[in-house]
């Protein structure tokens, strides 16, 4: 392989749109896309969702078709494994013994299951979602009458628990804090319970898991009150962290995840990092982050693709996500963090409203449940110069549209 080639690891949505995007930018040089997964890169928000419930099959998750790689110049190898960054001959070797030269390095490893520290979390029965094997030993499991302990609360342990309830599964959630409590305002967190309580879905707030417990399987959670919750499987969802081994076993500079600067290079500047695995500066926080979202791994795909074309430019982006869980979609445009003044705009009770966050007097995000139309906004109207006071956020008369379109 070529010394000038562009080898990227991971072929999630960052490494995937990375490489289109370099086509796009008309980058000539060879590309090389590694994937662990024996499939075609895949997209991972359906599998909680319509996958798990069987609405979608497996045909319907590729990021791209099978010939999208050969037609555009791109070398996609499946179910090769990185094993070593070799930064001084700029080389990859994977575990089966393949060695590739480098001329620019892209990590897009993406994040790594956090471990929950309790015994019995091994025993057949326990599982994650991560990968289309794990969504899909979860979904034959998932009957009517089942009964399934999901620990955590956040984005995909309440997906995961609105999923099998439609299936007619009783899920009991287990949440130590409070539901979505890192990414979403207390108003919102609270609402998400009232509503899947009400729908039917079962909570333990407040607590956590001392040990699962079953003889050659699981088949109960023991929470640390004493409680013990009978279960047919059990899944673990307490979050994630950043797949930064390889960049650090090289010597890379990380923190929270690969650590880069504004234009997404770490601290050997043949390399770059993208996507769930990065640690990087973002602007109007003011400080370090890592993003766990496809619209930031598609972003950052894009933006280390024009740089490595030639157009370099800091990566500022908005930062947007959405969750679906049952009839509910939540959109989020901006971040929380910082935000001293949380608004309503809408009633909860017609289960369509939005919550608006002012950071120092300025509006730094916007949470919208089945009302698309304050989403679309926010994204017009956070980081730029157009103004929105508190009082025009909570007034129903105040037309957001027409302030989105100045």
């Amino acid at each position: 392989m070529s010394s000038s080639s562009t080898v990227i690891i991971g072929a999630g949505h960052a490494g995937v749109q990375a490489a289109a995007s370099l086509r796009e930018e008309g980058f000539q040089e060879p590309i090389v896309l590694l994937s662990d997964e024996p499939e075609l890169p895949y997209q991972r928000p359906p599998l909680s969702k319509a996958f798990l419930k069987g609405e979608m099959d497996m045909l319907g998750l590729p990021l791209r078709a099978e010939s999208f790689f050969p037609e555009h110049g791109i070398e996609l190898r499946r179910g090769a494994r990185a094993a070593r960054i070799d930064r001084a001959s700029q080389r990859i070797e994977t575990r089966d013994g393949s060695v590739i030269d480098y001329g620019h390095l892209i990590l897009a490893t993406g994040a790594r299951q956090r471990r929950l520290a309790a015994p019995g979390v091994d025993l057949p029965g326990v599982f994650s979602l991560r990968t289309i094997a794990d969504a899909t030993a979860i979904r034959e499991r998932l009957k009517p009458g089942t009964k399934v302990a999901i620990v955590g609360a956040g984005f995909i342990g309440l997906e995961i628990a609105a999923s099998a309830k439609s299936l007619g599964a009783e899920a009991t959630v287990v949440e130590i804090a409070r539901p979505m409590g890192r990414a979403v305002s207390p108003l919102m967190s609270d609402f998400y319970l009232k509503d899947h309580a009400a729908s039917g879905l079962k909570f333990r707030i407040g607590r956590g898991v001392s040990e699962i417990r079953g003889a050659g399987k699981a088949e109960a959670v023991v929470l640390t009150d004493g409680e013990v919750l009978p279960a047919d499987f059990v899944v673990i969802g307490v979050g994630v962290t950043a797949e930064d081994t390889l960049a650090r076993e090289s010597g890379l500079e990380c923190l929270n995840g690969v650590v880069v600067d504004a234009h997404l290079q770490t601290s050997d500047p043949a390399i770059s990092a993208i996507g769930d695995c990065a640690d990087f500066p973002h602007a109007s926080l003011g400080f370090r982050t890592r993003l766990e979202s496809v619209q930031n791994a598609v972003d950052q795909g894009r933006s280390v693709a024009a740089r490595l074309a030639g157009r370099p430019a800091p990566y500022d982006a908005l930062a947007w996500f959405w969750s679906d869980q049952a009839d509910l979609k939540l959109m989020i445009a901006g971040l929380s963090h910082g935000v001293d003044t949380w608004v309503l705009r809408g009633d909860p009770e017609t289960r369509a409203f939005s919550t608006f966050g002012f950071r120092n007097g300025k509006l730094a995000v916007v949470e919208s449940v089945n009302r698309a139309g304050d989403h679309a906004a926010a994204k017009r109207i956070i980081g730029t110069s157009k103004t929105l006071t508190p009082e025009d956020a909570a007034n129903p008369a105040f037309d957001l549209r027409a302030l989105a379109k100045r």
